[in-house]
């Protein structure tokens, strides 16, 4: 059964075809909404709304006392259609996007799903959430002004306590600034830091929407090889303006940078005057031993911009993310978050911000983190079972997925594998690359449920061993 708003979308429907068909000509008088609503039996108010509604588009006019009419267009000056000369083109910088692939990524759904990036949010406390975001949603009725750019007070403060409490790091609120995710926190960096031209260094293989977004806003990326202790220091070229890097748990491969390594990154940053981007990637979910002291914490110089997101810990449709700045930069980049969209939804933070002053938010990350170790272990253990002498795990405690290295298959052996998986869902580790591919996969644990991680990579170890057939 049609609803009424159904009806009401039909009739607008079919009055608006009318009158672009011609077959309703400017000058018509339309029947009154009483006898028209009596002819189709429904109610009159049905039918005032779909004439308010194509009265407002400009093609229907009222007249007191005459009725509703087709308004008259004034008729446009007769031209041969033909293409533009010179089409609009965009800056050679953004051609080359993925954009359609981005669209599609999560749209798929695969029996067994090992992609990267997906949280298990069917654990989520949505009760409570929808219980905070009512909360929220009444009390913005009473303010429905433009917020502060750095984002919700509340939020800012409970961001700096949290950090305090989980990564022993002294935080003032004043210099947080929320962003709608980790995305747009890299963004405002860049506005405020890079200039077209300037050397950007970043991990390889890495986070391909950070350095895609250092190479749309035109500087030169520098992929700088990683080993078994993080990001080789020794490589970065001397004129690099900033690195980006996912120290706590790499993306993709997984390695934590070492305590000698930071150090050494911190000194090459005071030596060449650049600045560091610190994605504390995953940093939530580690397996056993407290975190090494964050490159932010260590920084005696003002040099570490530590960036943060909710969308693994929480829910990434939230697209909550945040960003700490060295006091010299926090105008900045609250005036560039200002100019980008004035500020995230008012309400989503504040919610938040209670989300996590309840404990709520701590609660939910200790029940996950047991859930996501037990998934971490039988990926491990599988993958030991299914790819014996064809992957190696790299070692990684901590975050949503492990990498695993190819011994003896090229990145076109492992991609035609995967292409013949049947209902088995993997990340390919070569699309990582800003450089020379690198051959593996990535088996991500957040969207497939412990039992059914064998069965799995059972499957997906078929189709490597039919293409060896």
């Amino acid at each position: 059964m049609v609803g009424r708003k159904g009806i009401g979308r039909e009739i607008y429907s079919q009055l608006l075809q009318a009158i672009h068909e011609g077959r309703l000509e400017p000058g018509r008088r339309l029947p009154p909404t009483r006898e028209l609503a009596r002819r189709l039996k429904v109610a009159r108010t049905t039918v005032a709304l779909a004439y308010d509604r194509l009265a407002g588009e400009g093609l229907l006019i009222s007249r007191v006392g005459a009725g509703t009419f087709v308004k008259q267009r004034r008729a446009l000056p007769a031209t041969e259609a033909k293409p533009p000369e010179r089409p609009l083109s965009p800056k050679q910088e953004w051609v080359d996007v993925p954009i359609t692939l981005v669209r599609t990524l999560f749209a798929s759904r695969f029996e067994f799903d090992f992609r990267t990036g997906i949280p298990d949010v069917s654990a989520f406390p949505h009760a409570t959430w929808r219980r905070l975001m009512s909360r929220h949603l009444h009390l913005s009725k009473a303010s429905t002004g433009y917020g502060d750019p750095a984002g919700h007070p509340a939020l800012r403060a409970a961001i700096a306590r949290h950090i305090w409490l989980s990564r022993g790091m002294e935080v003032d609120p004043e210099h947080v600034t929320i962003t709608n995710g980790t995305q747009q926190a890299l963004d405002l960096i860049t506005k405020i830091l890079i200039e077209r031209g300037d050397r950007v260094a970043v991990e390889d293989p890495g986070y391909p929407p950070a350095w895609r977004l250092f190479r749309a806003v035109g500087a030169r990326v520098e992929p700088i090889p990683l080993d078994a202790e993080g990001l080789t220091v020794s490589a970065l070229p001397s004129d690099t303006r900033l690195v980006y890097v996912t120290p706590s748990h790499q993306f993709p491969v997984g390695v934590a940078m070492s305590l000698e390594r930071r150090s050494a990154l911190l000194e090459w940053a005071r030596e060449a005057n650049a600045v560091i981007v610190e994605d504390d990637y995953d940093g939530e979910f580690r397996f056993g031993d407290r975190p090494i002291e964050p490159l932010r914490a260590m920084d005696t110089d003002g040099r570490v911009i530590y960036v943060g997101s909710f969308s693994k810990s929480a829910l990434p449709s939230l697209r909550i993310g945040f960003l700490i700045t060295p006091p010299s930069l926090t105008a900045a980049i609250h005036a560039a978050k200002y100019l980008s969209d004035w500020h995230t939804m008012w309400a989503v933070q504040g919610a938040l911000a209670d989300f996590i002053e309840e404990g709520w938010f701590a609660r939910h990350v200790r029940r996950m983190r047991k859930e996501y170790e037990t998934r971490h272990i039988a990926v491990v253990k599988g993958i030991d079972t299914h790819f014996r002498n064809l992957m190696e795990v790299a070692p990684s405690a901590v975050g949503l997925h492990i990498c695993a290295l190819a011994t003896q298959l090229s990145p076109s052996d492992v991609h035609s594998a995967v292409t013949r998986a049947v209902d088995v869902g993997v990340d390919e580790l070569a699309r990582y690359s800003a450089g020379q591919p690198v051959s593996g996969l990535l088996f991500g644990y957040g969207a497939i449920p412990a039992a059914r991680i064998d069965e799995g990579l059972r499957r997906l170890r078929d189709s490597f061993v039919e293409g060896s057939c």
